[in-house]
């Protein structure tokens, strides 16, 4: 399950995404100036896409299964984007282009059987991170990368969230799948990959109709 791949990921009244304290942002202040391809790079834009008080103690994974650094604390940080790199030379562009997840060990099962095309079965509800956003996808069907091939209106490049993958994707039933009302929404609903996309500040800054 460590080679790159895309992790998609209670409707409310609000129309504007959750509103949250500082530290749950992705902190871009502390980015190394060293080249992207290096360790400390990576690890420092994988584990950033959770909060401080996870990022820190989380296991670090590059795209080619290596560990950069051992966590302690049960969740795993590595990079999601499966289109690859732009410029594999000289890493990725930014932590936006990299679409690192940090996810809890449900959040990885769940992930791994949605890479191999298989049914997801997880103990109990899963969790992940993704503060640096990710490149876009079709909200209605799984393993759409490209804008152009997305169902009209469909396609939502998503900013900061958290993401949770039920172990019953029935028991997200009655949630919106309308990702422009800023309150939470189910991405791939029926397609047996259902999960609960939740925004947080800086949802739509990538989003061309915000």
């Amino acid at each position: 399950m460590f080679a790159s791949v895309l992790f998609i990921s209670c409707q409310t009244q609000t129309s504007e995404p959750v509103k949250v304290s500082e530290e749950l942002v992705a902190d871009k202040t502390d980015e190394p100036q060293g080249p992207h391809t290096s360790s400390e790079w990576k690890i420092w834009a994988y584990s950033t896409a959770a909060p401080s008080f996870i990022a820190s103690d989380c296991t670090v994974v590059d795209v080619d299964g290596a560990v950069l650094r051992e966590g302690t604390n049960g969740w795993t940080a590595m990079a999601a984007n499966p289109r690859g790199m732009a410029d594999s030379e000289n890493g990725w562009k930014d932590a936006h282009e990299a679409m690192p997840m940090v996810g809890d060990a449900q959040a990885m099962k769940w992930a791994m059987a949605y890479m191999g095309g298989k049914t997801p079965e997880i103990d109990h509800d899963g969790w992940a991170w993704m503060l640096h956003g990710d490149m876009g996808e079709d909200n209605t069907k799984h393993l759409v990368f490209n804008k152009e091939d997305a169902a009209p209106g469909q396609w939502i490049e998503s900013g900061s969230h958290l993401m949770l993958f039920p172990k019953d994707p029935a028991k997200l039933e009655g949630n919106s799948t309308d990702f422009n009302s800023g309150a939470p929404y189910i991405m791939f609903k029926g397609t047996g990959y259902d999960h609960l996309m939740i925004p947080v500040e800086g949802y739509f800054n990538y989003q061309d109709s915000k």
